[in-house]
């Protein structure tokens, strides 16, 4: 995918940039919007203020009156001051044209394409990182740049409600695989939760993050009653990561060891080498891991069958590749003439994906797909 690279349009990039923060500025300046928005926050906060320094707004929230813990979106969305939407319209660009700007343009695009630095298995659960160029988050306001060569179509692929299909796949739940059997997963929980779909995704997505309060915890109990053996699945994962035991992906990855160290006779006193607190927070951690872990294999397993189904296609004509990968979403750069066939190809490695990593299982891994010119359509 490095070698092949995302087409790319450097001008449509520059002209949405542009567009949200104003023409380019000389190197070290402000771009205008962001330049105006500094001074917009400065006025309301009724004193100096480098909206790009957390410290500084922490002190300028406590002169108005409006201490706050931290700069954090959700925390400041919780004030009431005209500042706020503000500053939080500076965050917002700033971050683009930190992350995404005109020297991320210069950098990691030239002869129309973005190639990506990927690091395979980066992170402890076996998912992909990137080595600089944010290459498994392109923003929104840049998939418009992402077009397709002339004769040439962009197929995107995404493995919808991935994580809920794994837990229905490895915990043998009868019940929880035969509504993931379902091209809506979520859909067929709502039955057991008086029709109502946001509520089942709600329990679910508790169980697999370990969230107790607020909605989930009157949602869980229904949730363990209509699918027992996969809510017990991540609860003993769970469990394992609080004594500080290590647990596994479905083929094999292994969690890393707790931080702490226990002392030889302290097990009947784990709050000698561990607060509760870490416990639990593992816990969280290992109770997801075993699912997170498992769909990044499930990926490697999909891309693998996808690269040697594009390998067949090749001999009829120009290559179609695969140029993008992020986390459950594919990107093919194929001919117009070899878009169906590579649509049917990505059908086909997710099936033999599942029966590869699963055997026999009513579990469905259904790809949502979208043929089109620019990212930003699919």
């Amino acid at each position: 995918m490095t070698h092949e690279g995302v087409p790319w349009r450097a001008d449509i990039h520059d002209a949405v940039l542009t567009e949200h923060l104003g023409p380019r500025p000389s190197a070290g300046a402000r771009p205008p919007v962001l330049a105006d928005l500094a001074a917009r926050i400065r006025e309301a906060f009724g004193r100096s203020v480098n909206p790009d320094s957390p410290a500084q707004l922490l002190r300028a929230f406590e002169a108005i009156g409006h201490p706050v813990p931290s700069t954090r979106a959700w925390v400041l969305q919780r004030v009431d001051h005209p500042v706020v939407p503000l500053l939080l319209r500076y965050k917002e660009l700033a971050r683009l044209h930190s992350a995404h700007g005109w020297a991320w343009l210069d950098t990691w695009v030239s002869q129309g394409r973005f190639r990506p630095d990927y690091v395979v298995g980066g992170v402890v659960s076996g998912r992909w990182a990137a080595r600089g160029g944010g290459a498994l988050q392109i923003p929104k306001a840049l998939r418009r740049a992402v077009v397709a060569d002339p004769g040439r179509t962009l197929v995107c692929a995404d493995a919808g409600q991935l994580e809920p299909r794994i837990l229905a796949a490895v915990s043998g739940d009868s019940a929880l695989a035969a509504a993931a059997g379902s091209d809506d997963l979520y859909a067929r929980l709502a039955r057991s939760f008086g029709g109502d779909r946001q509520r089942a995704k709600i329990a679910l997505l508790a169980a697999m993050y370990g969230q107790t309060s607020g909605d989930a915890a009157a949602l869980l109990p229904r949730l363990r009653q209509a699918y027992p053996r996969a809510v017990d699945y991540v609860d003993s994962a769970a469990r394992d990561g609080e004594q500080g035991r290590l647990v596994r992906s479905w083929l094999g990855r292994t969690c890393p060891p707790p931080a702490w160290q226990e002392p030889a006779g302290a097990q009947d006193d784990p709050g000698r080498a561990r607060s509760d607190r870490a416990a639990r927070e593992r816990g969280r951690f290992t109770r997801n891991f075993v699912i997170q872990a498992t769909a990044a294999e499930w990926a490697l397993v999909l891309m693998a069958a996808v690269r040697r189904g594009l390998a067949g296609l090749d001999a009829s004509g120009p290559a179609a590749r695969l140029v993008f990968f992020q986390h459950d979403e594919l990107v093919l750069h194929v001919p117009r003439a070899l878009a169906e066939p590579a649509v049917e190809t990505l059908r086909a490695a997710a099936d033999e994906a599942a029966a590869l990593m699963f055997g026999r299982t009513p579990v469905r891994f259904p790809l949502d797909i979208a043929v089109v010119d620019r990212y930003s359509q699919a």
